[in-house]
């Protein structure tokens, strides 16, 4: 085995860093200064392998209560900073995941750019932001780290000094004082409002200028101009699986908010293109429409006579002010002094954007005309609308199902909805679902769930009149099963006239139901489903007319209920068996994908996971969750929000129109391999984490799953139910609680097994050489298996009650993790891992000398928790620990 090269420090790091330790100096003290150092340089010297560097020896047990929160702080924010170099320098842009270059690639596979226009014309490329629990930082915090990039970004144009004067360094330095002095832990746990609150500023720091430029960029490359098919989209305040918070009041509250954000955007971007276009009458010619436009606007200033331009934008603004305050009820932060009539949507508001721009390109060759501003606003019209970003609503098919038979029940039509079977269920909700009649009453009393159930669809069909039919177009059903499933949220979105019926005609639903299949068996069920919810005749029309239909599949759930390899593989065949389904149906097929941040969730580079997907199924639409820390890691700052857009449209390109790389001979071979590679992993994993008595108890004690559930990192509780059984546990806090600990299991468990059984030796490396569904899986498997650390993990063994239990199992997942290291090496001929991916190494192997005191602390602090002592800052240290772990770690829920 090769030793790993020495590592060649980023030097943004090196300067951040220099300017923490000149922070913790002055503010914490010359004590502090030095216990840090001298653990860091410790911790430092053990990873390089110095002899006398050891565990003990680490000046950690030398440090008080206090010194260890200040000690926790300041590795957590050079965990931070070094994130924040790194994605400046790069790290995480992927060579080829830009727009130019897989035009390039696929016209050197004989693919024209006639072949992407046509492609980008039916295409839907969405993030959809959720409020998965695993930010664990506050927003302060990342502010500040986002105005520390900003800066970092005039360092690099080699300027001295601020607008404002300030001396650059100084200003850094100064971003850094105040992350020092911010309390990172939230006191109080989040609400609704606070993560739709938390969310928008993304919206409209990042989205709102970012992908208009984006589209500017495109437009160059494609030499067209595409519509506009990357959008964005969320779940914050129309997520209600197995949240309480969530209910119509909250909806109503995140599409307001979203109207909000996104016409204050378009008022100041109007404002500032008032100052900007000055043309005078006397020096333009000027069509026509645009004078009428101005003579139109009220705007009868004697200064402005001359510039139509600016009284046709005085007019557009004092319309855009007038609905502004129709829709949010509130009036604009600048109120225009002109009487105006609101416009009735956003087309009417664009076609005298696009007057006016028609009117700059009508002389001078159009060297006015789209681009700038004006072209970004128009741009950003057509993106956003006046809803912002498309709102998902997501219940339990649970849920519907008590919701649908009380429904039932009152209107005197089934007593027992809950006793029939499928076929009588599908049979009675057709029947209900071919007439406009609606089931519910307002003279009837409901349940308190039917009735908020009842109150949130009819806050989305009021929505639709207010805002538009884009503010939500899917309701996802969690742990849909079934044919009813689907067919009983159209019985609720007819309720509120969202789905009507008509004679001899194909029914119109204004929101499509998109089932959720999560576990093993519901992904390997989901084209049966989806086959008979296809051959029902007034469904056929449905999609049929709308063109395509949505299916939504889990990462998270499978991963816990299967194991990685099975999960991913079981992802990869649901898909290919769904192709055919819709092929035959005439729909397009539109898969959303349920990644999370971790490897466990369907975490790793998202333009790997993309151009992994089988041949056919992504058709150039495709939905991607992003969540939690993932969130700020991606779009945090706008030139990273660029790099990941890109690649996401990049591999989208590629994954629809590249021709198939394996042969069918291979893709037998190797779908064979895998099935056999599968079912040995999934039993490993069943047995170990299903199968084995105490494991519940085991994982309970060794993980900080207990701590975790008390962070007030998420609106949601940590579990579904109250019970303490794994199946029941969120995926969320499953997986983030062995990153935690650094055992990281989700990520790996079983694979090694697999790898060790699989006899072809010479086939499994052809595999993952040439498969890219392998070379991602096992590209992912690589970097989580980089990140766990046994021998720490080891150290939260005393924390388990049952020792011989705990030496049990902990000798299990040792050896499970020894053949998954050794299965994977010989697969890819690499002698160590990331051997092949360097920079990736390098982060990692940067990062790990300042993730193990982190994890030795945390370690004392739950004994000393655990063991009854009730000292705040114990608790306070706990927390910290998490936030800093997981900041180190970034991908780890």
């Amino acid at each position: 085995m090769s030793a790993a090269p020495p590592i060649t420090q980023n030097p943004d790091i090196r300067f951040l860093g220099r300017l923490l330790g000149d922070v913790i100096r002055a503010y914490g003290g010359e004590k502090l200064y030095r216990q840090t150092e001298y653990i860091r340089s410790s911790s430092v010297d053990r990873a390089r392998g110095v002899d006398g560097a050891d565990l003990v020896d680490t000046g950690l047990e030398a440090l008080s209560l206090d010194d260890t929160l200040d000690f926790v702080r300041g590795f957590m924010l050079f965990s931070m900073l070094a994130n924040l170099a790194e994605d400046r320098q790069g790290v995480a842009a992927e060579p080829g995941a830009d727009v130019a270059s897989a035009i390039a690639t696929l016209d050197s596979h004989g693919i024209g750019r006639d072949a992407v226009k046509a492609l980008l014309d039916k295409a839907l490329i969405v993030p959809v932001l959720t409020a998965h629990p695993t930010e664990v930082r506050r927003k302060s915090m990342i502010d500040h780290k986002n105005r520390i990039s900003d800066l970092m970004r005039l360092k690099d144009a080699g300027l001295e000094e601020t607008d404002n004067g300030e001396k650059i360094d100084e200003a850094i330095c100064r971003q850094i004082a105040l992350l020092w002095q911010t309390r990172p832990l939230r006191r109080e746990r989040l609400y609704v409002q606070d993560e739709i609150e938390n969310v928008l500023a993304y919206f409209r720091d990042t989205f709102l200028p970012v992908l208009p430029a984006l589209y500017a960029r495109w437009e160059r490359v494609l030499g067209d101009r595409p519509h506009s098919f990357l959008r964005v989209g969320s779940w914050i305040g129309g997520d209600r699986d197995g949240n309480p918070f969530v209910q119509a009041p909250q909806l109503k509250f995140a599409l307001a908010r979203a109207c909000e954000a996104a016409l204050g955007y378009y008022l100041e971007s109007l404002h500032a293109l008032g100052a900007e276009l000055s043309l005078s009458t006397e020096l333009a010619k000027v069509p026509q429409a645009v004078l009428d436009l101005a003579d139109r606007s009220g705007d009868t200033s004697p200064s402005r006579q001359d510039e139509p331009y600016r009284r046709a934008l005085s007019g557009i603004y004092a319309r855009l002010c007038a609905t502004h305050q129709s829709l949010t009820g509130k009036l604009p932060p600048r109120p225009s002094s002109l009487a105006a009539t609101a416009y009735g949507d956003p087309a009417e508001f664009r076609r005298d954007l696009v007057t006016v721009a028609q009117g700059l390109a009508s002389e001078g060759g159009g060297a006015l005309s789209t681009g700038g501003a004006l072209g970004r606003l128009i741009r950003a019209v057509e993106t956003f609308g006046f809803h912002l970003a498309t709102l998902d609503m997501r219940q339990n098919s649970d849920v519907h199902e008590r919701v649908v038979a009380e429904l039932l029940k009152v209107a005197g039509v089934e007593d027992d909805y809950a006793g029939l079977d499928e076929y009588a269920r599908i049979a009675l909700l057709r029947r209900e679902l071919a007439n406009n009649r609606p089931l519910g009453s307002r003279f009837a009393e409901y349940s308190e769930e039917t009735a908020s159930e009842l109150a949130i669809v009819h806050a989305a069909a009021e929505a639709h009149r207010t805002y538009g039919p884009q503010c939500i177009t899917q309701y996802v059903i969690s742990k849909a099963e079934s044919v009813s499933d689907m067919l009983e949220v159209n019985i609720l979105l007819k309720e509120a006239g969202l789905w009507r019926a008509a004679n001899g005609e194909p029914p119109h639903a204004a929101i499509m139901a998109v089932p959720l299949f999560e576990t093993i068996g519901d992904l390997e069920n989901a084209p049966k489903v989806m086959s008979a919810y296809f051959g029902l005749p007034e469904i056929s029309g449905l999609v049929r007319g709308r063109g395509h239909q949505e299916v939504m599949i889990g990462y998270s759930d499978s991963n816990k209920d299967g194991g990685y390899i099975t999960s991913t593989w079981s992802l990869f065949q649901a898909s290919t068996a769904l192709a055919p389904v819709f092929e035959k149906a005439g729909a397009a097929m539109q898969l959303f994908h349920g990644r999370g941040g971790a490897v466990g969730r369907g975490g790793g580079s998202a333009f790997a996971a993309i151009q992994a997907q089988p041949h056919g199924t992504v058709q150039g639409r495709i939905r991607v969750t992003e969540q939690g820390e993932i969130i700020a890691a991606k779009f945090g700052t706008r030139d990273v929000a660029m790099t990941n857009l890109e690649a996401m449209t990049s591999a989208t390109l590629l994954a629809s129109l590249e021709p198939e790389k394996l042969s069918e001979r291979d893709a037998a071979r190797f779908a064979n391999a895998m099935d056999s590679l599968s079912q040995t992993a999934f039993t490993a994993y069943r047995d170990l984490v299903y199968g084995t008595e105490g494991f519940k108890e085991f994982f309970r004690e060794l993980t900080p799953i207990q701590e975790i559930a008390g962070l007030k990192i998420g609106s949601r509780p940590a579990s579904r139910t109250k019970s303490t059984r794994i199946e029941d546990l969120r995926a969320i806090p499953w997986v983030f609680s062995w990153a935690q600990a650094r055992v990281m299991l989700p990520g790996w468990y079983g694979v090694g097994h697999a790898l060790a059984g699989f006899e072809d030796k010479a086939l499994l490396t052809d595999m993952a050489q040439v498969w890219p569904f392998l070379k991602s899986a096992l590209a992912n498997l690589e970097m989580v298996l980089a990140k766990s650390d046994l021998g720490i993990a080891a150290r939260y063994l005393p924390l388990v009650e049952d020792q011989a239990k705990a030496e049990e199992l902990f000798g299990r997942i040792r050896e499970g993790w020894g053949m998954a290291h050794d299965g994977l090496l010989t697969a890819t001929g690499q002698s160590r891992l990331l051997e092949k991916n360097p920079a990736l190494e390098t982060s990692i192997r940067l990062r790990l000398p300042y993730i193990e005191p982190l994890n030795l602390l945390q370690i004392e602090l739950l004994k000393r928790h655990r063991g009854g002592e009730d000292d705040p800052r114990i608790k306070e240290g706990i927390e910290l620990s998490i936030n800093a772990i997981a900041t180190a770690l970034r991908n780890s829920g």
